[in-house]
């Protein structure tokens, strides 16, 4: 453990890097479409091509299993040097989808073989603490990364942040290159890729506890697509409540990992998650209460996410004690689950807020969007006691 310390501020300033690249395209969307000479749904469909990608996280997870916890962190960073450096080399729309698409599947090996890499080493009682401090890069990216990407685009250009992003990952590769000793020589009759598959999909534990990933997941999505919707239609304050929304979002993220950090060991990671599942039903039931002024709508949301990135950090050491052999593959398994959860949520969140507006509908306004939240954040609940009856130990 005291061998570690040195290296967790460089994992969290890589991580950092990882997650700045995905989400920097979100507020500077309209830039990027505009710059690139594309239209609204030609940007979408490069989205959606990213999205696609993340399925792919178990074929790609499983490589820090099957070759190791270095190689696998060291391919996924090449990945995201490849994709930015093709935008900064070659800049088109074509290569612009490229990018978002080899960041995503960067993330999908990368993630998993950090987080394996550190359940290897650190004992499960202060593994939660050693990775909710990992996984603050993710609202750091948000709160640091992102508006010097915007600085960036501001003075240079939109094609600015690919190169810096681009040398950023090289210098992450040749720092983990140098620091992280070399992965063990492979043992003989180390499983394969289809072992690896199979051991995850035959532990019933593992298959439960990726099923709350895919319901709370959904559940925040199910907010996560209306919520600007719902702001401008309350309040008709369109830019400014968006751009509040967006700083609540970040220090929301913040907080949440910062009270896993705090309390998640404490606590236990099964019952840390089972808090924020039910935390976060609370919140979303809370909404359309608060939701009667600006300042209680931002509030609500604060709470909302809050609660929900105390539930989904809190699951990360949890999923890394399910099947210590696979670490990796269950991790990437969560990812994809992550993506599949949202993609479900995509079919239905928007369509429910439409039909709140109709004359004849009993639910109005967010309404209809919160029970939905309650519904898969209760059958969330279910899918966890479930899983600790089958894995006590987690």
């Amino acid at each position: 453990m005291n061998r570690l310390r040195p290296v967790i501020p460089l994992f969290t300033t890589i991580r950092t890097v990882v997650n700045t690249a995905h989400r920097m395209v979100y507020p500077f969307l309209g830039i990027f479409t505009e710059s690139l000479g594309v239209s609204l749904p030609m940007i979408s469909l490069a989205l959606t091509a990213r999205s696609t990608a993340g399925a792919f996280g178990p074929f790609l997870g499983l490589i820090g299993d099957s070759r190791g916890r270095k190689t696998g962190m060291l391919l996924g960073l090449s990945f995201l040097v490849v994709g930015m450096s093709s935008v900064a080399l070659w800049p088109s729309f074509a290569t612009f989808t490229l990018a978002l698409v080899l960041v995503m599947l960067g993330r999908c090996v990368f993630d998993p073989s950090l987080a394996a890499y550190l359940g290897d080493r650190v004992p499960y009682g202060r593994r939660g603490l050693v990775l909710a401090l990992i996984e603050l890069s993710w609202s750091l990216s948000f709160i640091i990364g992102v508006p010097l990407v915007g600085l960036l685009i501001a003075r240079r250009g939109w094609m600015a942040p690919f190169p810096v992003l681009a040398g950023l990952g090289l210098l992450s590769i040749l720092a983990l290159w140098i620091l992280i000793p070399k992965d063990p020589a492979p043992e003989d009759g180390r499983p394969g890729a289809v072992q690896y598959f199979k051991s995850v999909l035959g532990s019933s534990a593992a298959v439960y506890a990726i099923s709350v990933g895919i319901l709370v997941s959904a559940s925040n999505e199910v907010i996560n697509l209306v919520f600007g919707l719902w702001l401008s239609d309350s309040f008709g304050l369109k830019i400014a409540a968006l751009g509040a929304a967006s700083a609540v979002i970040g220090i929301s993220e913040l907080s949440g990992e910062s009270l896993v950090a705090a309390l998640v060991d404490r606590l236990g990671k099964p019952r840390a998650v089972a808090m924020g599942i039910l935390a976060n039903c609370l919140a979303a039931l809370a909404l359309p209460v608060l939701g009667t002024s600006l300042p209680g709508s931002l509030f609500g949301l604060f709470l909302f996410y809050l609660s929900f990135e105390f539930t989904l950090v809190s699951s990360i050491p949890m999923m890394t004690e399910l099947l210590p052999a696979a670490r990796a593959t269950v991790l990437s398994y969560n990812i994809a689950g992550h993506s599949l959860g949202k993609a479900l949520a995509a079919l239905f969140s928007t369509q429910l807020y439409t039909l709140a507006k109709l004359p004849k509908f009993p639910l109005d306004g967010i309404q209809a969007n919160v029970l939905a939240v309650t519904l898969l954040d209760l059958l969330a609940l279910l899918a966890l006691q479930i899983m600790r009856r089958k894995a006590p130990h987690a």
